[in-house]
């Protein structure tokens, strides 16, 4: 069971930058595609971005591409999101999710899911 903890949510200015940061317990981390997901109270949980097993290609939701990076670093068994230029929208609770096919992180099924941490965008 591969167990995934995010850390680097917090609370920004409008306009500001955040980096959230995903760490895996195993080295199978780099067999899987990897996904970032939010959710803001009373919504649906809605894909973000997603990135292959090798790093090299990258999906990015249309509300958040041109603003946000996702990467990996595999040799530390790690994601991460970069997030530029952050509206109150970006409010939510933030997720990361391991699955086979970004295909399949892109319709927000995962096999393993971290716990969350919290992003708030102040006006």
């Amino acid at each position: 069971q591969v167990q995934l903890v995010e850390s680097g949510g917090g609370l920004v200015q409008a306009g500001g930058s955040l980096r959230l940061s995903c760490a895996a317990s195993e080295d199978t981390f780099s067999n899987y595609d990897m996904g970032w997901f939010r959710q803001a109270p009373g919504k649906e949980r809605e894909f973000v971005a997603a990135i292959t097993w090798s790093g090299v290609n990258t999906y990015y939701a249309d509300s958040v591409e041109g603003r946000f990076t996702i990467s990996r670093d595999n040799a530390k068994n790690t994601v991460y999101l970069q997030m530029n230029s952050l509206k109150p929208e970006d409010t939510a609770t933030y997720y990361c999710a391991a699955e086979f096919g970004p295909g399949r992180l892109r319709l927000g099924v995962g096999r393993h899911w971290g716990q969350g941490t919290q992003v708030t965008v102040s006006s």
